[in-house]
């Protein structure tokens, strides 16, 4: 009989009316990178933060190498040697890579206090065994997303786990980070390690996984062998139809110009601009989308255009009006929607409703209050409107509170508010992060039906079929200047890829990156 490094059997969890794993079954062998696919609200989540003591199950049982335990909470994880590296990582951010890797595992030195020179000792030897490049002092403030992820997944080697657990573990990476991750991945399979990743990139599963689990709506639909399956096979499993991965669309018609950035500078705290002049337009009828490598200024620009930073000079015009010193209110009522980069920091009030989210930049108009009361029948109907339209799922429908909602609903949520605004100009930074194929081709679709009509698109987007698909004008960014202004049809995706890494038009040979 073949024994599994992991058995979930029969697990069935429900939060109110919602069933989030309805008979799930999961079995993961000793070395396996197993890949659990699902849409957004699948369930994926709630079965690993059941593995990992996070939730308890209503029914069914686990077995850890063929022992049936009870995983009461994170410590039994942890001494089962199970880890994860959650979608949104938990870490202190004023506390250093040290602290935050021996929090809650904390040993006491003979001076009678926290010990952190040993420990210091393990994790740069781990640092160096796994090639993770971490330094061990660096507060997790001043470090980026990727590094910050490489913390956590040097949190699990730490405690020395066995079975590790990534959740949307690419979502907030570059393509460079991507790929060295995948060789960390892949050198924890080799020594024995059994992973398990929560993925909506099909693409990756097909480069990574040997077995794939499919789940949706809380169901278990089977587990395929991924080198015998399609991308397209594993879409339709997941959503239940074929999807189409093509973006339609017609010609633009370009109208009215919108949005004028001219020589936008952000400075740093040294010598060097976040941002370093840039100027470009978006017209009425265009979308337009900014690609490059993050950390390279395209989000300190985007919250220098939409009021959530100061920037030191340039000017910006929203619909022929000077809106360089205007608050966020002013620009949203001209028009301007902003679907942000961080949906939990900016995007959302995480400890309201859904449909309390819905109205907030609204519930000041009449459609919503009369004398400074609101109409809560009204922003009920809205809520219920929106939930439909853009099928964003939670356990409690529009009285959800949004913190517990997935992180792909979250983003769904934000869409439908900020798409469903009908303003002049829509500024989408990274909108399908964390989104499954069926969401993505939704939001690609609608993204195209705002932009026919009539109005102004603007895109930071790190996928680069993403960028090649939705484009009608290209800017690249890098070392906080545009470095090209293109179309889809002028450049090929791997010419982008290197405009983002810093090759120039000389490198590559003509005015369009030619050869």
């Amino acid at each position: 009989m073949e024994k599994y490094a992991v058995e979930m059997l029969n697990i069935t969890k429900k939060f109110g009316s919602l069933i989030a794993n309805d008979n799930v079954n999961l079995k993961v062998k000793k070395g396996e990178i197993h890949a659990i696919l699902g849409e957004n609200g699948a369930g994926k989540s709630t079965l690993m933060s059941i593995l990992f003591g996070l939730i308890q199950p209503d029914s069914g049982i686990i077995k850890i190498n063929g022992e049936e335990v009870k995983i009461e909470n994170p410590n039994v994880a942890n001494k089962l040697k199970i880890g994860m590296v959650h979608q949104h990582f938990k870490l202190v951010e004023r506390f250093n890579v040290v602290e935050n890797i021996v929090l809650g595992y904390e040993t006491i030195n003979k001076k009678g206090f926290v010990d952190y020179e040993n420990p210091k000792k393990k994790i740069i030897e781990l640092s160096h065994r796994y090639h993770l490049n971490v330094d061990p002092e660096a507060l997790i403030s001043n470090i980026t997303v990727g590094m910050q992820q490489r913390v956590e997944i040097l949190k699990m080697l730490y405690r020395d786990a066995d079975i590790l657990i990534f959740d949307e573990p690419t979502a907030v990476l570059t393509p460079q980070e991507i790929e060295e991750l995948m060789g960390i991945i892949r050198n924890f399979a080799s020594e024995g390690k059994s992973i398990i990743i929560i993925t909506h990139k099909l693409n990756e599963i097909k480069m990574l996984a040997n077995k794939c689990s499919i789940l949706r709506r809380g169901k278990y639909m089977g587990t395929i062998d991924v080198n015998k399956t399609s991308v397209e096979q594993m879409a339709e499993l997941m959503v239940g139809r074929k999807v189409d991965f093509n973006v339609e669309k017609k010609a633009p018609k370009i109208g009215d110009t919108i949005l004028e950035v001219e020589n936008i500078v952000v400075k740093k705290d040294n010598n060097k601009n976040h941002v370093n002049g840039v100027s470009f337009d978006v017209k009425e009828g265009e979308i337009v989308v900014i690609a490059g490598i993050e950390g390279n200024g395209q989000s300190q620009l985007i919250k220098a255009i939409t009021g959530l930073i100061p920037f030191d000079s340039g000017k910006i015009k929203l619909i022929n009006e000077d809106v360089t010193k205007s608050t966020i209110r002013h620009k949203i009522e001209l028009g301007m929607s902003h679907i942000p980069e961080d949906r939990q920091k900016d995007g959302l009030i995480l400890d309201y409703s859904l449909q309390e989210n819905f109205i907030s930049c609204e519930y000041y108009q009449e459609k919503f209050q009369t004398k400074g009361f609101l109409k809560f029948e009204a922003i009920s109907k809205y809520a219920d409107n929106l939930i439909e339209k853009f099928d964003v799922r939670s356990s409690n429908g529009k009285y959800s509170i949004v913190r517990g909602m997935s992180g792909g609903n979250q983003q769904k949520a934000i869409i439908a508010r900020e798409v469903s605004r009908k303003g002049k100009l829509l500024i989408a930074v990274q909108p399908t992060r964390g989104l499954d194929v069926g969401a993505i081709e939704y939001v690609h679709k609608k993204m195209v039906q705002v932009r026919d009509s009539k109005v102004a698109v603007l895109v930071v987007s790190l996928e680069l079929d993403e960028v090649m698909s939705i484009a009608d004008r290209i800017l690249v960014m890098y070392e906080g200047k545009i470095v090209l202004e293109t179309t889809p049809k002028e450049i090929t995706m791997e010419e982008i890829g290197l405009y983002m890494a810093g090759s120039t038009k000389k490198d590559l040979g003509g005015k369009d990156g030619k050869k």
